[in-house]
């Protein structure tokens, strides 16, 4: 067998909660999902699994089921029992201080006050585990954080949305094929960002899957 990707979607479970902000991250592995042919049809570790190959790499998507706060009791269950070392795992989750277009993704870091982060990296005890943050945008005015977060996009937003939300899925497949470091390069920032920084050289690509 060959080593495996854990690609993370954050969100709450629910129709209520479908099209919200904060469930970007849920957004995004459905479209990985779509685009290769996955299913989202096997249920463990509190979680909704699709399982494949996505730009030549055994993938496994993850939407936990334990709702945003609590994410942490799916993911690392999964990486323990699936033993995914921490280099292979990317967590997909929605960004207040970033706007909306912008994308961010970094090999390590803390929170920032993303409760579904918090949850996974208190649960592994470690900073270190790749992210791709989706900027949402603050909320308008004095709208609480809270409640802005689990509103759909305006409808005025929805073009900006899913670009953004393609380009989250290249960057994916770029830090799959090439590592961290190229899919910073190519995708981090706007899509004005990130059609300057197409053809960024890829750094030295990840080693071929291990046969075990």
């Amino acid at each position: 067998m060959t080593e495996r990707f854990l690609i993370v979607g954050l969100g709450n479970p629910g129709s209520e909660y479908e099209r919200t902000r904060h469930n970007i991250g849920f957004r995004i592995v459905e479209s990985l999902a779509a685009k290769y042919a996955l299913s989202f049809s096997k249920r463990q570790a509190k979680a909704l699994l699709a399982e494949g190959t996505i730009a030549e790499r055994r993938v496994l998507l993850a939407k936990p089921q334990t709702y945003m706060n609590l994410s942490g009791e799916s993911v690392r269950p999964l990486i323990a029992f699936y033993n995914i070392p921490l280099t292979n795992v990317l967590i997909i989750l929605d960004d207040l201080d970033l706007p909306l277009g912008t994308l961010r993704l970094r090999p390590s870091g803390s929170h920032g006050g993303q409760k579904g982060l918090k949850s996974i990296l208190e649960r592994l005890g470690t900073q270190d585990v790749a992210r791709l943050r989706f900027g949402i945008g603050r909320p308008p005015g004095r709208m609480d954080a809270a409640a802005y977060v689990l509103q759909p996009f305006a409808a005025e937003e929805q073009l900006l949305v899913v670009e953004t939300l393609e380009r989250a899925v290249r960057a994916v497949e770029t830090w799959l094929q090439f590592g961290i470091q190229t899919a910073m390069a190519r995708y981090n920032g706007t899509a004005e960002d990130a059609a300057r920084n197409a053809n960024a050289a890829p750094s030295v690509p990840k080693t071929e899957p291990k046969s075990e």
